[in-house]
């Protein structure tokens, strides 16, 4: 009875609209087809692909645990360099300081010095000039 009526349906219909459906109807067929083959084809290889998946993902945590450990072993050494830097730098500063000091000190005495031969000579000049030694 139903296919009757279908078919009563398709005979009231114009030519294009039968050649919509019956299209329409192929194509779904084409699709229902497509489906089921992707879907046994997924089936059938879903466990070699999920195999392979399984070790992509291993190759990330991999690559993943490798650049951490890079990152934490450049942050040591990191440390370590600058450490070993900064105590360098202090220890220039230190020794450039105590020669620098050394300088200060022997300019010191010898500016003593010139100041004690400056005065002797002042002293002597003072002598010389003084009338108590004319005769």
């Amino acid at each position: 009875m139903e296919s009757g009526r279908n078919e009563a349906m398709r005979k009231r219909m114009k030519p294009d609209m039968q050649e919509k459906e019956d299209d329409h109807v192929s194509n779904e067929t084409v699709m229902e087809t497509t489906e089921k083959e992707q879907s046994e084809t997924n089936i059938v290889g879903s466990e070699e692909m999920e195999l392979n998946i399984s070790h992509i993902f291993e190759k990330i945590e991999r690559f993943t645990q490798l650049v951490s450990e890079l990152l934490e072993s450049w942050k040591t050494m990191f440390k370590e360099l600058s450490d070993e830097f900064e105590e360098r730098l202090i220890v220039i500063h230190k020794e450039h300081m105590e020669k620098w000091q050394e300088e200060i000190n022997e300019l010191r005495l010898v500016d003593g010095s010139n100041e004690e031969a400056s005065a002797m000579l002042n002293n002597a000049r003072s002598l010389l000039q003084n009338p108590l030694f004319e005769s």
